[in-house]
């Protein structure tokens, strides 16, 4: 298995979610998606996402499973 860039993992973070949502349909994880969509320069649309994300990608690398 390759290893993932934090961009990546947010990527694949994405894609599990929205095929949650699609089928559960719900409301909390589509208010989440729409929060999380990626804007233009590649980034979410909300920016603390984005700084929650790496904060959890550092603690995870600090604290391996």
């Amino acid at each position: 298995m390759r290893t993932l860039s934090a961009e990546q993992a947010f990527q694949a973070m994405l894609c599990f979610l929205e095929g949650y949502f699609e089928r559960t349909r719900s409301d909390g994880i589509g208010s989440l998606l729409g929060d999380l969509q990626m804007s233009e320069d590649g980034k979410p649309f909300d920016p603390a996402a984005w700084n929650d994300w790496l904060d959890c990608v550092k603690q995870v690398l600090n604290d391996p499973v």
